[in-house]
């Protein structure tokens, strides 16, 4: 139970806009009960359990017994049409996306773009190396998929050498790959095949839909 619960319980409360001591008070417990749980470091009696399930409107069964996080995306109602699914500030490098922990907001896609198992998730734009096309604090909801037959020509997010995560566009040839901004003032990343295995280098999402707050 510990490593579902805590990982739930974590994804919960931000989802609900909660901080510790907001939970701490409506479940009457001190807040560094509620630190110790979401690490897994204390488990919860049954009764604390029940009282979270009924709070966050979710079965015991889903809260305890699997990961409601990356389960592709988070229906908002289950007659609705959308899902949501988590934003993040930054991609880490070196982590998979269902490991990262910088969600900052929750956006909602159609449900029918997750049919066949597809996975989303957002990133707020930082910088401004793929100007004009994309602006900083876009946000853009990137399909999770590292085909390159779909990618090749697409704006990807991508992971290289295990210590940088960029977005930019990708153009793939027999020589290796290229990674392109749209702002001219930026460099063009060029990696062949061999640099492409041994970095290596990664794409983690295809762009597919940016939205731009007014």
């Amino acid at each position: 139970m510990k490593n579902n619960f805590s990982s739930n319980l974590k994804h919960l409360r931000l989802q609900n806009g909660m901080t510790q001591e907001e939970l701490a008070k409506k479940l009457d417990k001190d807040y560094s009960t509620i630190g110790k749980w979401e690490l897994g470091q204390r488990s919860p009696i049954m009764t604390d359990v029940i009282k979270i399930s009924e709070l966050f409107n979710i079965s015991l069964e889903k809260l305890i017994g699997s990961s409601i996080i990356y389960d592709n995306a988070e229906i908002v109602d289950i007659n609705s049409n959308i899902v949501k699914i988590p934003v993040y500030g930054t991609i880490k490098a070196g982590i998979p996306i269902e490991s990262q922990n910088d969600i900052i907001d929750y956006v909602e896609i159609p449900k029918d773009w997750t049919v066949g198992g597809k996975k989303f998730y957002g990133l707020r734009i930082s910088g401004d190396s793929m100007f004009p096309k994309y602006s900083e604090n876009d946000i853009v909801i990137f399909e999770q998929n590292d085909d390159v037959e779909l990618y090749n020509g697409k704006d990807v997010a991508v992971m290289i050498n295990g210590t940088e995560s960029t977005f930019k566009k990708i153009l793939v040839n027999e020589q290796g790959i290229v990674l392109q901004p749209y702002n001219t003032g930026y460099d063009i990343m060029m990696f062949s095949k061999e640099q492409v295995e041994k970095l290596p280098i990664k794409v983690v999402g295809i762009a597919r839909e940016k939205r731009t707050k007014l």
